[in-house]
């Protein structure tokens, strides 16, 4: 059923690709963000989510001017999607990356259960893995990173990532609502299938990211299906594409480039370290951009 959505962060890397997804499912999409995007039907909201009354306001307003028509002030949102934040390190000081990305999510998921919106999907991140962002060459615990990993980053990015997981799950018990957290592997927008002979021919540039990936439009679809699927209170799903950056099977693959890191299950062919077999069996994902299509 189409929904109303609030959707933070929808002018960045990402969201420009779902929020378009969203808007072809049928569903009305406000964009509430710093910066504008361009796509049409899709209104922007200049939103500062480490503003709390900002967000209050925010999930309770029209969507356009066709919403005075109807005689009454805006309801709350149907479901709030929360991709805005300072999306690296390295862009602000390592205080301001943490105060924004956990003070923002917290004032999101506040707002969103207090006015009684009981969907919320929200960005994490593979930087909570621990490596991405590592203090040099720091091997993964184990093969394949599923969703029951001990993770432990370093930094602050990827620090931010896990206290808003924590947040999420909070609020769902609190609430009894379903909060979804995905955990985004390295975006990769159609324009850049041209990087990716230099990650086959360079293995351990790729190392980082766990060897995959997650196609923007891929994502827009892990988006839909989250918001269609109720009951689950919280989950968190690794977000990538099925297969792995490289052209030797995954087992041969990590048994030469990481062979310190045991693989505690039985690996299908080609599957991407940094595992989406969850959100597969859950929610029913099916890619359509794998990569060998576009290179």
């Amino acid at each position: 059923m189409p929904k109303r959505i609030a959707f933070t962060g929808g002018s960045g890397k990402a969201g420009r690709h779902v929020v378009p997804w969203l808007v072809g499912k049928g569903h009305e999409v406000l964009n509430l963000d710093l910066a504008p995007l361009d796509h049409p039907g899709v209104n922007t909201l200049i939103t500062d989510i480490t503003d709390g009354g900002q967000m209050f306001n925010a999930l309770t307003t029209h969507f356009g001017f066709d919403g005075f028509e109807k005689g009454a002030p805006a309801a709350p949102v149907d479901a709030v999607v929360h991709f805005a934040a300072v999306p690296r390190v390295l862009i602000n000081p390592d205080d301001e990356t943490f105060r924004v990305n956990t003070l923002g999510t917290y004032n999101v998921i506040e707002a969103a259960m207090k006015l009684g919106i009981r969907k919320v999907i929200i960005a994490s991140s593979e930087t909570t893995y621990g490596v991405c962002f590592a203090e040099g060459d720091k091997d993964f615990h184990r093969f394949p990173l599923e969703e029951d990993y001990d993770v432990d980053p370093m930094d602050s990015y990827g620090l931010s990532k896990v206290c808003n997981e924590k947040t999420a799950r909070a609020f769902a018990m609190r609430f009894g609502a379903d909060i979804y957290a995905l955990r985004i592997g390295n975006v990769i927008e159609p324009h850049e299938y041209d990087q990716f002979p230099g990650f086959v021919a360079n293995p351990m540039s790729r190392k980082r990211n766990a060897w995959s990936y997650i196609d923007a439009r891929d994502l827009g679809q892990m988006v839909h299906l989250c918001l269609e699927k109720d009951g689950l209170g919280f989950e968190v799903f690794n977000a990538t594409n099925d297969t792995i950056t490289a052209n030797e099977p995954t087992r041969e693959f990590l048994a030469r480039y990481a062979p310190n890191t045991p693989v505690t299950r039985e690996l299908e062919e080609f599957e991407a370290p940094l595992s989406n077999r969850k959100i597969r069996d859950v929610l029913g994902f099916s890619e359509e951009h794998n990569w060998r299509k576009y290179v």
